[in-house]
């Protein structure tokens, strides 16, 4: 007995040198301890298998390295162990008797390694334990029935050993089903229980029905309810709907068929039992729902594209009209399931239902119901208002903005996220009522982001009520009016300030900038402009710093050219925003507080270009220098963005932008234009979003249209040289870090367009006719107008002229409908327009019209894929 506990404590700390060594000579001696059940008891057999475990954990992990050899170990042990673990299996589980749930629960550990790490098991090796895994299946659930849902016997909740263990009965069950889940990942053993897949959907359904300590803490407790809906806990719940998922991706439509065979069988059942007079009958209605919705998505789906095959609609429909006449106070989680359920499948119910649901939504949260009624209220009103026809649901509007403001004084921690949701859609959906609300809800909602200004969650909950405000019609000057005066002082005094309200501030004052007509921009900017230059300047907080970049980005987004004119000095503004940029892109300043400066400078050079042309110089070495000292990945990228604008600015000179940047010095590089593109292209396949994809790549094509004789003294990382000898350590990566060959910059250039191409066609063919992140307009909706985009570096002075920026910034005053949204502010700019592929595509066949033989020697270099991928597109 000792020994065993003290190895099962050793054994997860047994290293690879060790466990080789111990394996042939213990696990004999554990073998004869499992097998030996008369001798031994659970207790003991079950730390035996502990060990067996530990070492095979350590094995498996070894086999990365050592695969001949660990496969040696184990695979003459397979057989003896696999009639062992049968032998456990068979027998029923036993109730209120841990000791039995926790050896089972070994086993299926041991078998879950074996079939996860062991490609080599044999089907017929793994039927030795396929019946008595069943048994152990079917019995567990009458174990489980009566233990954790009805709460007639034991279930061990919340209990541990001696040494620590778990000894409840879920811990076992969520074994059970992990273990069916690892089957059915293994294309091989997933065959094996394809015949018994209608009976395993049915009594998994089983296995959901909520438990007497759930329907005892949620009754009491609606946060906790919220928590664990929302959260992936660790409960069979969660685990036999993720089991039920598997189950449909690893059969189609055959998994499917039993999930709605399950559910039908379920319910007829159910009706019985409510027939009958039981009390519980409704555990199983809700079960069906909850595990329908859990695989809601597919559902749909299959829904929209076989509509007689699956025909949920047809199914819900009969419950919902069936239970929702039920009394709400007998069977609140009944009735919360029937609202969640809808919401999950409002595309495939009837409109005639979902309105009455909706009707039932609202007087709901109006009424005096037990929490969870409400919390299902709130989830179907989010998901329903913003499709609800706005004339049927407008006499109830000023009701449920009364209730959920009710609502909202009782809430706390989840529930409050749920019911500022629920606000925020409703705010969206009534918007013609919100005039009347305004000066009702945004007190209230204010109130609350104050009090909750330090927890991010809530915050931006709240912040996101008061922007739907602010976006109805004819709010945003009161609700402006009533902020002002709040912010104003706190950000004109911050050091005064209790932690995150000046931060905090910020966002609200940027929230109020986005998108805001100009006069409302004016009357913030009145207020708030000179705070904000100081907190840049002045402060050492980096929540502050960041958000105040965000917040004069917005400034200059919202007011353009006149931003300058509202002080009475324009001189003034434009050195406050340029001294501003100057803290920001100091090297010393650590990179956290100057992240989101790439946002700001892309605001100046967009919609201040005249002003920002004169120091066009000042800014690029500003830029290099800040490049070079940053700590964060992210901030990098931000900055190379501006560089990739910057080029496209400078057409057609940007021979002259490139000189530009070689006369700068750039620390430990020839100069700024080889640092740049160092980092440049080791960055590019980093770098994320849409729009900074596309302005990125092509500005890497027009670099190397200019073939300009900088290019051929500048080499880059090419690819990682991969070295034989297994797995790297940490010790061996100090000792040898990676490396890289290093290859010419146009060639890696043109790997990198061409590597733009292939990831756009995977793209393409991963979201086959989904929307795609790479979705783009018709090649010429948008036209690049030479004039207009004319250069940075006029042929005489190498600066731009004010004729061509002023012409540029007409382009990006223009209102766009595809403006790209980056860091919360909208950017109207032509390039994210840009169709990638047909310009990539188009910069490709000029290069080798127009020197072909360049064209060529380049691509000899490239990666087959890579060339395959430039073919396509010149034989397109």
């Amino acid at each position: 007995h000792g020994a065993l506990r003290c190895l099962a404590l050793l054994s997860g700390d047994l290293d690879d040198k060790t466990v080789p060594a111990l394996v042939p000579v213990l696990f004999p001696c554990l073998l004869t301890i499992v097998s030996s059940s008369q001798v031994y008891d659970k207790y003991i057999r079950t730390k035996a298998l502990s060990i067996v475990y530990s070492c095979t954990s350590m094995l498996v992990a070894m086999s990365g390295v050592y695969k001949t050899e660990t496969t040696a170990l184990i695979v003459p042990m397979l057989k003896p162990w696999m009639d062992q673990f049968s032998i456990i299996l068979e027998h029923p589980v036993q109730s209120e008797d841990p000791d039995d749930w926790n050896i089972r629960m070994e086993v299926l550990k041991c078998l879950n390694q074996f079939v996860q790490n062991l490609p080599g098991l044999t089907e017929s090796e793994f039927m030795v334990i396929v019946r008595p895994l069943w048994k152990t299946f079917v019995s567990s659930l009458r174990v489980y029935v009566r233990s954790s849902i009805e709460g007639t016997e034991d279930s061990f909740d919340g209990r541990y050993d001696s040494d620590g263990a778990e000894k409840s009965l879920d811990s076992f069950v969520v074994q059970l089903f992990e273990f069916l889940l690892t089957i059915m990942g293994s294309a091989k053993l997933a065959k094996v229980v394809a015949n018994n897949i209608k009976e395993l959907v049915y009594y998994t359904i089983a296995f959901l029905q909520m438990t007497e300590q759930q329907v005892h803490t949620w009754s009491v407790d609606a946060n906790q309810f919220v928590a664990d809906e929302d959260d992936v806990t660790y409960s069979c719940r969660v685990s036999g709907a993720l089991l039920l998922e598997e189950v449909v991706n690893s059969y189609g439509r055959e998994g499917i068929d039993a999930i709605m065979n399950g559910a039908k069988e379920h319910f007829k059942e159910s009706q019985q039992e409510k027939a009958s007079g039981s009390k519980v009958w409704w555990r199983m209605r809700e079960a069906t729902l909850f595990a329908l919705a859990s695989l809601s998505e597919q559902l749909v789906d299959l829904e929209v594209s076989e509509p007689s095959r699956v025909d949920i609609a047809k199914l819900l429909e009969q419950i919902i009209t069936e239970d929702i006449g039920i009394g709400v106070h007998e069977y609140p989680f009944l009735y919360a399931r029937i609202f969640t359920s809808v919401a999950k499948f409002s595309s495939v119910i009837s409109h005639g239902v979902l309105e009455y649901i909706l009707y039932a939504a609202i007087k709901a949260i109006g009424m005096d119901v037990p929490p969870p009624v409400k919390v299902g209220a709130c989830r179907a009103l989010s998901q329903l208002l913003p499709e609800a026809n706005k004339e049927l649901i407008r006499p109830q509007m000023m009701g449920l903005f009364s209730s959920l403001t009710d609502l909202l004084n009782q809430a706390s921690d989840e529930t409050l996220h749920l019911v500022l949701e629920t606000l925020q859609a409703a705010t969206k959906a009534g918007n013609e009522s919100s005039t009347s609300v305004e000066p009702i809800i945004s007190p209230i909602i204010l109130n609350v982001w104050a009090l909750h200004v330090s927890d991010p969650f809530i915050s931006i909950d709240a912040l996101e009520v008061l922007e739907a405000i602010k976006n109805s019609p004819g709010c945003i000057q009161p609700l402006t009016s009533r902020i002002l005066p709040y912010v104003g002082p706190i950000l004109n005094k911050p050091q005064q300030q209790p932690d995150g309200l000046v931060a905090g501030s910020l966002d609200l004052v940027t929230m109020l900038l986005k998108n805001a007509p100009c006069d409302v921009v004016k009357a913030v900017y009145d207020v708030c402009f000179d705070a904000v230059i100081r907190i840049v300047l002045q402060s050492d907080d980096h929540s502050e710093m960041q958000n105040a970049t965000e917040c004069l980005a917005a400034f200059v987004s919202g007011g353009r050219q006149e931003v300058l004119t509202w002080s009475g000095d324009s001189g003034f503004t434009m050195r406050s925003l340029l001294d501003a940029a100057s803290r920001l892109l100091d090297p010393e300043l650590e990179s956290s507080g100057s992240l989101f400066v790439g946002s700001y400078i892309l605001q100046l050079i967009l919609n201040l270009p005249s002003q920002m042309s004169l120091h066009i110089r000042d800014l690029v070495a500003a830029l290099v220098r800040r490049m070079q000292s940053a700590q964060i990945v992210g901030l990098r990228s931000s900055l190379l963005l501006i560089f990739a604008r910057l080029v496209h600015m400078s057409v057609p000179n940007v021979e002259q932008f490139i000189d530009l940047l070689t006369s700068i010095p750039a620390e430990g590089y020839d100069n700024s234009f080889a640092y740049v593109m160092s980092e440049w292209t080791k960055q590019q396949g980093e770098i994320q979003g849409a729009y900074q994809i596309k302005v990125t790549t092509s500005a890497l094509a027009l670099l190397l249209s200019t073939r300009h004789a900088e290019f051929a003294k500048i080499n880059v990382q090419g690819h990682l040289i991969k070295f034989a000898g297994g797995i790297t350590t940490r010790s061996k990566a100090k000792l040898a870090p990676d490396q890289w060959t290093m290859v010419p910059l146009p060639t890696k250039i043109l790997a990198l367009l061409a590597d733009a191409l292939i990831e756009i066609r995977e793209q393409d063919l991963a979201d086959d006719d989904e929307d795609s992140d790479w979705e783009e307009v018709q090649a010429g909706d948008v036209e690049m107008d030479k004039d207009l985009l004319h250069s940075l570096c006029a042929a005489s002075s190498g600066r731009p002229t004010y004729e061509h920026l002023e012409a540029m910034e007409k382009v990006y005053n223009k209102d766009h409908e595809d403006d790209y949204e980056d860091d919360q502010l909208s950017v109207a700019d032509p390039l994210s327009q840009i169709n990638l592929a047909d310009y990539v595509g188009d910069f490709l066949k000029n290069f080798c019209q127009s020197d072909r033989q360049l064209f060529e020697n380049l691509c000899q270099s490239l990666t087959e894929s890579e060339r395959d991928a430039i073919k396509m597109v010149l034989n397109h």
